[in-house]
């Protein structure tokens, strides 16, 4: 123990070798040794730590030293004394020391009531919340703070634990700090955030959980000072929600998905229920209207998020419309561009909740006090108005919140824009393709065609992939499929003068690898005309503008296919017994590279073949290569089942098997299945080198076109095969071959071995000749000439008659009925079509 004051006559005199000579009765007063108990002793045994070092300096040179010095009391406590050591004449045989004691002037003066009273008072009016708890952590004694925090009398909490206090969460985590003190004597810093019993409000709380301990170290309780850091808190967690905002919102160009991100930032971070409207325009992607202040303002519910599951705050369900009518406090505030803060108590805000029955009813039910609307603009445009709520928070909206809410919501409404803009160029360039691609697949005695188109899912730009289905004459039909590089509208723009210059060159009949030769000038010059600076580019202009593309012509009449590609994946054939196997075609070079030639190959199809044209998109993907996707191509189409299922549920087996997630890249898959003309509806004959062979040849159509029924076109046909007939006799070669053809049409083709290919010009009065062909053009609907491996064929179509439809057998419909059910089956696969590429 440490006595109130230290007595006068304090001296005790050791020797030159520390040991005590003389005790006297001060020091034994002060540190309860008697004299027989310490004289001969080492003084050093008395040290309760070793002494300064400036004094051991002093000591050893034998000058005088002053210090002070902490000495063990015989009951074991510690005792400070500022002790002074003077050196005596030299007695005997060594030099003695007087040492002499004073009290430390920093010891607190407790014996001056003045000074104490002003520290009772210190920590009595403390604005700290502070508590004093002994051994056992019992309260001991709290200032006035702590008691109001508690919300209880000091005399009420003195001698009971925190725990006994304050029976719930947290005080059991605070006792447990407490307890943790007392057993190491070391310091604790917790936070903690929530409302104490004695408030109102939650709070964020900053304590310091610290030992007290006597002058020994002992740990005779714990002391706990609480700091109130709510503004700190709040602080710290706007900047919080700030970031997340920054890391979160916009994460897609996505108008929802970007205001559904707005909402749950919102909500995580500093509000009860948040709704987000936008303007009818911008859900559609079209451009904001100007809000007008003399009209009300409909917009539609694009998001809300709540505290609580399922927002039972809300009176408006996602996607229905909300009107703002005029001078309410929403439509002001999309006037003013400005956001606000309310209470619910405000007239105007009280006004507008009592417009709406359920609206009233929820915010009485929910407690709804607080709210904040802020506009939702970018670019000087208004998009729509955020409402902020708060219920379960006690606190209203401060300015803080607003200037965070004004801030999180001009960051998402230049996403929402972005998306918005997004959303319509996107729309835009689907709407470019969609129009440049044929609409159904059309009827065709040749083939039976089906498809998919597919956009990419990822919310990337629109590609450039298109297909077409081409008739051309002698009742043979084209087949192409092909892919732009790139995406995005230039790249459907490109796609859709590529379709244009296949349909033309196809109109000429050129051969694939010609028609492909063809097509890769056009890309070329395409490249020129354009440059990288139009396209934004840097690289070289060569090959900019790439595409890839397969092309095949299959002829009803002999079973064969002649294909060529350009970079494109092989085609895929089904034979009718269920095999596959990928045509092995020379592969060519993309288009646009230039100066390299393409090669065709004919293969023979047996009828009832399935041929599977498709884009790299449908077999490539990021996780996977193209082998990979060739195989399950492969094991889609495999099988007796897929050889002669619908072509309809062929096409969605095989996406279904070979697609494994939302496309990175358009696709499209061409189905086309293939038949034979039946040899009577075909008749050919050789006719010779001689003008007295036209009669014949006239003669020999009549009688087919009577067999077939078809008396009335007898005339007309007569006079072009005629016409046809006597051009390739007088300028023609041999071999020369009629050939007549019932289709969907009559055709009348005349070939010959010459490789010249007329042409139509107008005769004057007196020429005796060039009017062939000016009949021709005029008899028929179309007409036209294809070059050949042995020469050329010109060749002319005209309908057939009304009525001359051939009967169908006993119990199948008739052929006018199979059309119009298989017009009626194909409306309906273009339904299905279009809703399942809405669902992806």
């Amino acid at each position: 123990m440490t006595p109130e004051r230290v007595p006068e006559d304090f001296a005790v005199v050791v020797d030159a070798r520390g040991a005590i000579m003389v005790w006297s009765a001060a020091a034994e007063q002060l540190l309860g040794y008697g004299a027989a108990e310490v004289v001969g002793r080492p003084a050093a045994d008395l040290l309760a730590a070793g002494l300064p070092e400036s004094a051991r300096r002093h000591v050893t040179a034998g000058r005088r030293a002053t210090g002070e010095v902490a000495l063990r009391h015989r009951g074991g406590d510690r005792v400070v004394l500022r002790l002074q050591a003077t050196p005596m004449a030299d007695a005997g045989p060594g030099r003695l020391w007087l040492v002499t004691g004073a009290r430390p002037m920093s010891e607190p003066e407790r014996a001056e009531p003045v000074t104490a009273a002003l520290w009772d008072l210190t920590l009595a009016q403390l604005p700290v919340p502070v508590a004093v708890y002994d051994r056992d952590a019992r309260l001991v004694s709290a200032n006035a703070t702590m008691a109001h925090v508690m919300g209880l009398a000091v005399e009420e909490m003195r001698g009971r634990t925190l725990w006994e206090i304050e029976p719930s969460e947290p005080f059991d985590e605070y006792d447990r700090l407490q307890r943790q003190v007392l057993r190491t004597g070391e310091t604790v810093f917790h936070e903690a955030h929530g409302r104490a019993p004695g408030e109102t409000r939650e709070r964020a709380w900053s304590m310091f959980i610290s030992p007290l301990k006597d002058e020994a170290g002992r740990v005779l309780g714990v002391s706990a000072a609480v700091f109130d850091t709510t503004e700190q808190h709040w602080a710290r967690r706007r900047l919080a929600v700030l970031n997340d905002a920054g890391l979160r919102i916009g994460s897609a160009l996505d108008v929802t998905r970007t205001v559904e991100e707005l909402a749950d930032v919102a909500v995580e971070g500093f509000a009860d229920f948040v709704t987000v409207d936008l303007l009818e325009s911008v859900v559609l992607g079209d451009e904001p209207e100007p809000v007008r202040p003399d009209q009300p303002v409909v917009v539609r519910r694009a998001a809300q998020r709540s505290v609580l599951d399922g927002c039972p705050e809300s009176v408006v369900a996602p996607g229905d419309a909300v009107r703002y009518p005029v001078m309410t406090p929403p439509m002001r505030t999309l006037i003013a561009g400005r956001g606000a803060r309310h209470t619910a108590g405000e007239p105007g805000i009280q006004e507008w909740i009592r417009s709406s029955q359920a609206r009233a009813e929820s915010v009485s039910k929910h407690m709804i006090h607080s709210l904040m609307l802020v506009p939702l603009r970018a670019r000087g445009v208004t998009l729509g108005l955020v409402h902020f709520l708060r219920h379960r928070t006690g606190d209203t909206f401060s300015e803080d919140d607003l200037l965070l809410a004004e801030e999180i919501v001009a960051r998402a409404a230049v996403s929402v824009d972005n998306a918005r803009r997004y959303t319509r160029e996107r729309r835009t360039a689907l709407a470019l393709q969609r129009s440049l691609l044929p609409v159904r697949p059309r009827e065709l005695t040749a083939l039976e065609v089906a498809y998919r188109y597919l956009p990419a899912g990822s919310g990337a730009d629109v590609g450039g992939d298109w297909f077409d289905v081409i008739p051309l004459s002698g009742a043979r039909v084209a087949l192409v499929v092909g892919d732009v590089v790139g995406h995005g509208i230039h790249a459907s723009a490109t796609m859709g003068r590529l379709r244009t210059a296949v349909r033309t060159l196809a109109d000429v009949d050129l051969a694939p690898d010609e028609l492909l030769t063809q097509l890769d000038d056009l890309v070329l010059r395409l490249d020129r005309e354009e440059g990288p600076e139009a396209r934004g580019r840097a690289q070289d202009a060569s090959g900019e503008v790439g595409a890839t593309c397969v092309y095949a012509v299959y002829d009803p009449v002999s079973r064969r296919c002649t294909m060529a590609r350009a970079g494109h994946p092989p085609p895929a054939l089904v034979t009718p017994d269920g095999g596959v196997r990928f045509l092995d075609l020379p592969a060519g070079p993309p288009l646009g590279l230039g100066g390299l030639p393409f090669e065709s190959v004919e293969v023979e199809l047996a009828e009832g073949s399935l041929l599977a044209l498709y884009t790299d998109g449908l077999v490539e993907a990021a996780d996977r290569d193209i082998d990979a996707g060739l195989a399950l191509l492969h094991r889609a189409l495999s099988g007796p089942a897929a050889a002669l299922a619908p072509l309809e549920e062929t096409c969605d087996d095989v996406l279904r098997t070979v697609l494994s997630d939302r496309p990175g890249d358009d696709i499209v898959l061409m189905l086309a299945r293939t038949a034979a003309l039946d040899a009577d509806k075909v008749r050919t004959w050789q006719v010779a080198r001689d003008p007295a062979a036209v009669a014949g040849a006239r003669k020999l159509a009549g009688e087919q076109l009577a067999a077939w029924g078809l008396t009335e076109a007898a005339f007309a046909t007569e006079l072009i095969v005629s016409e046809l007939v006597t051009n390739a006799v007088r300028y023609g070669g041999d071999p020369i071959v009629l050939r007549l053809i019932r289709d969907t049409s009559l055709i009348c083709e005349v070939s010959d071995g010459s490789g010249t290919a007329p042409h139509l010009r107008r005769a004057r009065v007196f020429d005796e000749g060039g009017r062939g062909l000016l009949l021709v053009a005029q008899i028929a609907e179309r007409w036209g000439t294809r070059q050949t491996s042995t020469g050329k064929t010109i060749w002319a179509e005209q309908s057939l008659p009304a009525g001359t439809e051939e009967p169908a057998p006993p119990g199948e419909p008739s052929q006018e009925s199979s059309r119009e059910s298989s017009r009626e089956s194909s409306r309906e696969s273009s339904r299905r079509q279009s809703r399942r590429q809405s669902r992806r």
